[in-house]
């Protein structure tokens, strides 16, 4: 069994915080492209696009080419929608992860170590929306070491930071591409309470929203 160890975050740990988070993000790619695809406008592009030059031109080769480079410009999308997103939160809180986090109040940030290796984040602050809560973010665990319990924990750590500071519940946000933490959100007590588009253009065009979920600890005692 693994010697999994939840501390709090050193300088030292700052390259593998920034990877964790990178290589898990970059995960999402994938799942997101085909997020797009199945969207009623994409595919009504695909198909006018297709049926257009194949009407045209008398030949399969131009539509087939078409649609394949349709899609190969989706996929670059979905890449600098993502791209886009890391390189913002590795300019901002990322970057500064001790005045963001450990020098603000009702705030920290934990790494997860397994036999001296960092292999997962979490972090939590203050919600700028929802007074009383705290919110759970930067939560990934590295691909190596997933199925070990140390999602769980990380998640038991945060609620137990934000009980013992007297706040009512923990709120997060994860995207509709991340079905393995909504399943473990869930599984640890969260409630889904609120579903919304991402306001950005390229988020708005793709259907990208994200859900809200709330873990109230008044309520649910030890539960988590």
């Amino acid at each position: 069994m693994a010697n999994i160890q939840i501390r709090k975050y050193r300088d030292d740990d700052d390259e593998a915080a920034k990877e964790i988070f990178t290589l898990g993000m970059s995960e999402h790619v994938p799942s997101s492209f085909m997020h797009l695809l199945k969207q009623p406008p994409t595919q009504m592009v695909l198909m006018c696009v297709f049926c257009a030059l194949m009407t045209s031109s008398k030949s399969f080769l131009l539509p087939i080419l078409a649609v394949t480079l349709l899609l190969a410009g989706a996929r670059q999308l979905v890449v600098y929608m993502f791209n886009k997103y890391i390189d913002t939160s590795l300019r901002k809180d990322l970057s500064i992860i001790n005045e963001t986090y450990l020098k603000q109040k009702d705030s920290c940030f934990w790494v997860a170590e397994v036999d001296g290796r960092v292999v997962g984040t979490v972090a939590c602050l203050p919600n700028e929306t929802t007074p009383g809560c705290l919110e759970l973010k930067r939560m990934s665990v590295r691909r190596s070491h997933r199925g070990m319990g140390i999602a769980k924990a990380l998640c038991r750590t945060v609620a137990d930071f934000t009980r013992d500071r007297g706040y009512a519940a923990v709120v997060l946000y994860t995207s509709v591409v991340q079905t393995d933490a909504q399943k473990l959100y869930e599984h640890m007590g969260y409630e889904k309470i609120r579903q919304f588009v991402v306001p950005e253009f390229v988020a708005k065009i793709t259907n990208f929203s994200l859900f809200e979920y709330r873990l109230d600890l008044q309520r649910d005692g030890k539960r988590d």
